[in-house]
């Protein structure tokens, strides 16, 4: 069984400064652990919400560390300073709304700011990259909804073949003829 590589990246100008704990990378992290069955190592950055640290972050942790998948969390909303999403779009080659599309889709359900979160993936090389919501129970709604076609993604880029729990998340993969 490969072992993955996951990024995981919490632009948060107060987290990063230490003035509170980072509790959304540690959840991304914790839903990492209970969805993958194979063996992964876990790149974890905190970071300011700085557009060009954001981007230097996530180039470095596709290039240079090769993580599989870079999930960040932190600077999806529409304050000022929220810039994950542009970060995002400028490092990547290709864009992948669906996966924005769904987690407003599911966190409507709950909450109606939802429509305000403008969280979106994209590929960089062999790297799937998506932004999540700032909240624990969001991002864990969110990847819930997302994580089932990120295998898949993640293999029609050239990554390495994850296989997940099915107790707890199943992947789909289309069956071949």
């Amino acid at each position: 069984m490969d072992t993955i590589k996951i990024g995981v990246i919490t632009a948060s100008d107060r987290a990063s400064k230490g003035i509170y704990e980072d509790i959304s990378g540690m959840a991304i992290q914790d839903t990492m652990k209970e969805y993958l069955k194979n063996p992964f190592e876990i790149e974890y950055r905190c970071i300011p919400d700085e557009q060009d640290i954001i981007e230097k972050t996530m180039i470095e942790l596709c290039d240079e560390k090769d993580c599989d998948l870079v999930v960040t969390t932190g600077g999806t909303g529409p304050a000022p300073r929220d810039v994950t999403p542009e970060a995002t779009e400028n490092v990547c080659e290709k864009m992948m709304p669906g996966f924005g599309e769904l987690m407003r889709q599911v966190s409507l359900q709950y909450v109606p700011t939802a429509i305000l979160s403008r969280q979106t993936a994209g590929i960089r090389g062999k790297s799937l990259i998506i932004n999540l919501p700032g909240k624990p129970k969001s991002i864990r709604e969110c990847l819930d909804a997302v994580f089932p076609a990120v295998p898949y993604c993640i293999d029609l880029i050239g990554g390495h073949y994850i296989e997940t729990n099915e107790e707890v998340i199943k992947a789909f993969r289309p069956k071949s003829k």
